[in-house]
């Protein structure tokens, strides 16, 4: 069996911290996992990539990174997109920076395919994620390796689920990210692939989807663009764990992990 843990969009600083220590603990704890990979497109204070938190998680354990559309927000870092461990969506154009889809290796484990996708419904137009995932699993590098685990990045439940029932069976897991609340819908359909509709935040969850509450609440009062101001406090680490067969690529188990972490 291989154990595969996809920790939910880290947002900011203290969201980054809270995955470092939740990592830690959850090694302490003894509980296992093989890879790691995490949903970073809102490193760089709540919106796009950072280099320096994007190191100190590689360098505690997270073997890769999916993103979304917050990815373009700051342009500072884009240039990780060239990075093999930091994908972007596979459904942007051609001759977008950055690739959608890696297969990683460890040493004596099984490799494992990261596909990261974004969804249309109610974000700007983009090529169809359903024909871009049919692509994609029709790469060689990709029939060859059983375990495929899908980052599918999107507003809309229903496209989320849809997009789950159209790959069952043929990845390992769905797991949807971006709407930053935690699901409790996790389940095996059909064919052995792991599903949940939205994984969740790690950050703070005293203000709203990780943003500040007052000013989140003046945006909608006033409609204003308000700058993005983080949340602090009460954050929590969200995540899922896959329990894997290594010869079929099918999911055995999914878990939500929720855990309340205590920052200074």
């Amino acid at each position: 069996m291989v154990s595969i843990l996809f920790v939910a969009d880290i947002v900011g600083s203290r969201g980054v911290q809270t995955a470092l220590l939740a990592l830690k603990r959850l090694r302490e704890k003894g509980i296992h996992f093989d890879y790691c990979f995490a949903n970073g497109e809102n490193l760089k204070g709540g919106r796009g990539l950072d280099r320096n938190p994007a190191r100190r998680l590689f360098e505690n354990g997270v073997d890769a990174l999916t993103t979304g559309n917050h990815v373009w927000d700051r342009q500072s870092d884009s240039e990780l997109l060239d990075d093999p461990r930091v994908l972007r969506p596979a459904n942007y154009p051609d001759g977008v920076r950055g690739k959608g889809f890696a297969v990683y290796n460890k040493s004596g484990l099984p490799p494992v395919t990261l596909i990261n996708v974004q969804g249309r419904t109610f974000l700007f137009p983009i090529d169809c994620p359903f024909r871009t995932l049919d692509r994609v699993l029709d790469e060689p590098e990709v029939q060859d390796c059983p375990i495929r685990i899908v980052d599918v990045h999107a507003e809309a439940t229903a496209e989320k689920q849809a997009l789950g029932w159209y790959l069952a069976g043929r990845v390992t897991a769905v797991i949807g990210t971006h709407t930053h609340v935690q699901t409790a819908d996790e389940r095996l359909l059909d064919g052995g692939t792991g599903y949940i509709t939205d994984v969740g935040m790690t950050g703070s969850h005293l203000g709203v989807i990780g943003a500040e509450r007052s000013v989140s609440i003046e945006r909608f009062l006033h409609q204003l663009p308000l700058p993005m101001q983080l949340a602090k406090g009460a954050e929590i680490f969200h995540a899922v764990l896959l329990s894997v067969n290594e010869t079929n690529g099918q999911c055995e188990s999914i878990h939500r992990i929720s855990e309340p972490i205590d920052l200074p």
